[in-house]
C-alpha cells in the first residue's frame, strides 16, 4: 500500500537533499565571491586612510580582515573581522570583534546565490555593509 502524503514527502525531501548538496558544493566559491567584494571596499578604505589602516587575507577557507588606526604615531589594532563556512547552516559565520552573526546561503535559479539574515535577504552590498561596517566605523554609530 502507497500512501500519498508520504510519496509527496519523499519527493520533497529528495529535491531538498539535492539542493543542500548543490549549496555546499558552490560554498567554496561563495566564500571567494565574497573576498572579491570585500576586496573593494578595504581598496577603497585603504585609499581614503592609507594601507596601513586596512589588511585583508584569505587563507584556508578563512577571510580576515585587520582595521587599524594609527595612535601615538603606531598603528594599532581596532577591529578584527574573520569570516568562514558553516556547512551545518550551510552558509558562512563571520566574527567581529566576538559578535557572532551566521548568515544563510541558498540557490537561486540561474545559478545565484542569496544571502539570507534570518528572514530578511541581503543583497551583497547590504552584506558587505554587515561585515564590515562596525569594524571600520565603530565611532558612527548606524
Amino acid at each position: 500500500m502507497s500512501f500519498q502524503w508520504l510519496q509527496m514527502r519523499i519527493s520533497e525531501e529528495q529535491e531538498r537533499r539535492q539542493r543542500e548538496a548543490q549549496i555546499l558544493e558552490r560554498l567554496p566559491r561563495v566564500l571567494d565571491e565574497v573576498y572579491r567584494a570585500l576586496s573593494v571596499c578595504v581598496e577603497n578604505y585603504a585609499q581614503a586612510f592609507g594601507p596601513e589602516a586596512i589588511e585583508l587575507h584569505f587563507q584556508s577557507q578563512k577571510i580576515r580582515v585587520t582595521v587599524r588606526e594609527e595612535q601615538d604615531g603606531k598603528w594599532e589594532k581596532v577591529a578584527k573581522v574573520e569570516i568562514g563556512l558553516v556547512t551545518k547552516l550551510p552558509g558562512i559565520h563571520i566574527d567581529s570583534n566576538g559578535d557572532p552573526l551566521d548568515i544563510e546561503v541558498g540557490l537561486l535559479p540561474a545559478g545565484k546565490v542569496s544571502y539570507k539574515d534570518g528572514e530578511q535577504f541581503l543583497t551583497m552590498e547590504e552584506l558587505t555593509r554587515r561585515i564590515l561596517d562596525r569594524a571600520m566605523f565603530p565611532k558612527l554609530g548606524e
